[in-house]
């Protein structure tokens, strides 16, 4: 019986009820009844006979906090009582097939196809963007529709679509996939095939909102939908609960925990979006409810609250990058990319007066754009004051050669000496090493 229940403290009242008592001693029985194991089911015992029908029945009503008492049925005759009994053994039965009958329905309303569909787009995709450059390139993926904060505040905001199709790197594509695979199957098969491509793409959109609003870092793929997945099985398991915890829930909600806990603590993982996504996927699937149920109060709610978030979403996100360090120096790099060096210096010059803890890249980028335009002095205050917050092998090697150049011979020593001992592999600090020093890099 085990199997058929759920939760860790399950108590079982088993109630015999006879005209006549007990021939052998059975008070023992009156106390509960527990096997030595991990969480053990208690079983209760009561014997309603003629003799101790009210004392069993008070023990019993007490135990089950109730002072309810069933309505008393009175029939007639021992053949009409089995008649009784044989019609509701009958009733048990077809109602136990019902309710197994039930549960398959459940799982086999829609058949299978834009889960494989998702599938196949990802991985032509994928190879489309190896074939052009590198699915690991930060431009590559720029230029192929990652989410990149800067152009989607431009105007952009197609990205937070076109970011669920690309992944970095083969291992990212085949661990989504797979995902997709497992979940995607099983909420198409549960919601069917329009309702799962709705909270699919809702769920995206969601995660991708989130990621927008507090993640700085270029980012891609299908994580954020894939979590909506998660949510549509949470959703679904807040209508089915006893089907969803005897078939799949205890596992879902352990995947759930696990990649919520490996998100705060892989700083790569970007957890916004799993979160975003796992909340979107819910709150879409309230929209649509579940096949052949409508609410309509309820969906009309969801569907606000989901309008709501994005919009919140949207206006925290253009807010929060405004402010953040981590946004300014994404424009820097993007205009030291297209060599627009006076941009860099006043992008720079701005981002020093935000809060954050990026000072040491910043300062290294308008470094960079100085020397550019030829402001060496400038460029060396930079690069003193970069060092002093991140010890960046590139800023020291900058700083040695502006050094030299300057004639501050021991200055560009001990300055390329310290860059050396940070990066021994890199080729420009070695000949910049060997060319200062005078000495062979071991």
């Amino acid at each position: 019986m085990k199997r058929l229940f759920s939760g860790k403290h399950i108590e079982i009242h088993n109630v015999y009820i006879s005209e006549y008592s007990p021939v052998d001693d059975w008070e023992s029985l009156k106390n509960p009844l527990q096997l030595k194991e991990k969480n053990p089911m208690k079983m209760k015992v009561y014997y309603l006979s003629d003799q101790d029908v009210e004392v069993e029945t008070a023990r019993l009503l007490k135990e089950v906090e109730t002072s309810d008492l069933p309505q008393e049925v009175n029939y007639q005759g021992i053949e009409h009582k089995e008649k009784k009994v044989e019609e509701y053994k009958q009733y048990v039965t077809a109602e136990l097939q019902r309710k197994q009958k039930e549960a398959e329905e459940v799982f086999s309303y829609g058949k299978v196809f834009f889960a494989y569909l998702l599938i196949v787009i990802n991985i032509f995709i994928f190879f489309i963007i190896e074939s052009a450059g590198d699915s690991q390139s930060i431009e590559t993926l720029i230029e192929f529709g990652a989410k990149y904060n800067p152009s989607i505040i431009e105007g952009e905001w197609w990205r937070i679509i076109t970011s669920m199709f690309l992944h970095i790197g083969f291992l990212h594509l085949f661990m989504n996939m797979l995902a997709i695979y497992y979940l995607g199957t099983i909420v198409e098969r549960i919601f069917g095939s329009s309702r799962f491509l709705f909270i699919y793409f809702l769920a995206g959109i969601g995660g991708g909102g989130a990621s927008f609003a507090f993640s700085m870092s270029i980012s891609a793929g299908a994580s954020g939908a894939i979590f909506g997945l998660f949510g549509a099985l949470l959703y679904f398991g807040v209508n089915y609960k006893q089907i969803f915890l005897q078939t799949m829930g205890k596992g879902v909600l352990l995947v759930i925990g696990i990649n919520v806990v490996f998100g705060f603590i892989v700083p790569q993982i970007d957890n916004a979006a799993h979160l975003g996504g796992l909340v979107a996927g819910f709150i879409a699937s309230a929209i649509i409810h579940l096949p052949k149920k409508r609410d309509f109060r309820r969906q009309s709610l969801a569907f606000l609250v989901y309008i709501v978030m994005i919009g919140s979403l949207i206006v925290f996100g253009v807010q929060n990058n405004a402010e953040s360090q981590g946004f300014y120096l994404m424009k820097m790099e993007e205009s030291r990319m297209n060599h627009n060096y006076e941009e860099v210096v006043e992008l720079g010059t701005e981002a020093m007066e935000l809060d954050g803890d990026m000072e040491g890249g910043i300062l290294f980028q308008r470094s960079y754009a100085y020397i550019e335009l030829g402001e060496y002095e400038l460029a060396i205050e930079d690069l003193e004051e970069s060092i002093q917050y991140e010890a960046l092998p590139e800023a020291y090697h900058n700083l040695a050669l502006l050094y030299s150049q300057y004639g501050r011979t021991e200055e560009a020593v001990e300055t390329i000496e310290k860059g050396y001992e940070l990066n021994p592999s890199d080729e420009d600090i070695i000949q910049l090493y060997e060319q200062i020093t005078g000495e062979s890099a071991d």
